[in-house]
């Protein structure tokens, strides 16, 4: 897909029940990774679904999974060249590959630079493969080459623990997207992502968390289940208002005490969303009337506009 004449379009998004049109970016694009140190908040899922809905805006889009269990990369047909530890991200880091070499079309109108079986030993190899800037290579040997040229938004998934390979996502992009799933340690994996990861680079550079994203919930919010706690406590701090997405917004818990509030707030546990992971597609190319597939849209609209816009 890389090279087409996709880039700026202001038509629809083509999405089902989108209430969003594709933001005219102007040249302006933008790499963004979908990172958080804690396991099973549905980073993959995310990362996946943001990059096809990216392409469904008419942009060209690059997927890059740095994630060594490969989950993206599983669960979009690409287990053979997870396999495959002879050409990889590797060759591009130390052995001067053209990134483009190991990009492969999904086949859902994005390209992906898949994860690899053996991406945990590269990590290892970072350090003495470019002992003066481990965090930079893959800004300077992927992201700086392909973006605005060849890609207009790139996404990282990342791996779920402090490492070099998350270090370089979050250089190479410096935007951020941040699942958070139910559970008594979702808002510490919050802060353990602010302390360890984030703060130490705004030391450097500029790295801003363009959405706080509640992921997998299926209970009610109605009463005192983790769902809802995990919906309260985001939405009672004033100074993450303007990251949390319309979506999973709440301003009045009096509706949601009597039950008025539609749609439930949050990404929630669908079985499309398993199932279309087996099938190896995205959401949207799996069941085209899921409802949670809205969400997915407005967390693509949030990285076209660089921020959360409200609606309505």
């Amino acid at each position: 897909m890389a090279g087409t004449n996709r880039r700026n379009s202001i038509d629809s998004t083509n999405s089902p029940n989108s209430p969003y049109e594709s933001v005219d970016t102007a040249g302006n694009s933008r790499a963004v990774s979908v990172c958080m140190l804690k396991g099973g908040v549905g980073k993959s899922t995310i990362a996946v679904n943001l990059a096809r809905q990216l392409a469904t805006h008419d942009h060209d889009v690059l997927l890059i999974d740095l994630d060594p269990n490969g989950h993206a990369s599983v669960g979009l047909g690409f287990d053979d060249h997870y396999h495959n530890t002879d050409e990889g991200i590797g060759e591009v880091f130390f052995d001067e590959a053209d990134p483009t070499s190991v990009v492969y079309d999904t086949g859902y109108e994005f390209d992906i630079l898949p994860s690899s079986e053996d991406l945990e030993q590269v990590e290892r190899e970072i350090v003495v493969g470019d002992v003066f800037q481990p965090s930079a290579l893959l800004k300077r040997e992927v992201v700086e080459p392909l973006l605005g040229d060849e890609y207009d938004f790139i996404v990282t998934d990342s791996p779920a623990y402090r490492s070099r390979l998350t270090d370089n996502a979050l250089v190479a992009t410096s935007n951020l997207v941040l699942p958070l799933a139910p559970g008594n340690e979702a808002m510490s994996g919050l802060e353990r992502t602010i302390e360890r990861q984030i703060a130490p680079l705004r030391k450097h550079m500029d790295v801003d968390v363009l959405a706080l994203v509640p992921n997998m919930l299926d209970g009610r919010i109605d009463q005192q289940t983790q769902d809802r706690q995990l919906l309260e406590r985001l939405n009672s701090h004033n100074s993450l208002q303007d990251r949390i997405p319309n979506f999973a917004r709440i301003t009045d818990w009096d509706a949601v005490g009597t039950g008025d509030i539609s749609p439930t707030p949050g990404i929630r546990d669908r079985t499309s969303i398993t199932k279309a992971y087996g099938e190896r597609k995205p959401l949207l190319d799996y069941d085209a009337n899921c409802d949670q597939l809205k969400n997915f849209d407005e967390l693509a609209h949030i990285v076209e506009a660089g921020e959360v816009v409200r609606h309505g």
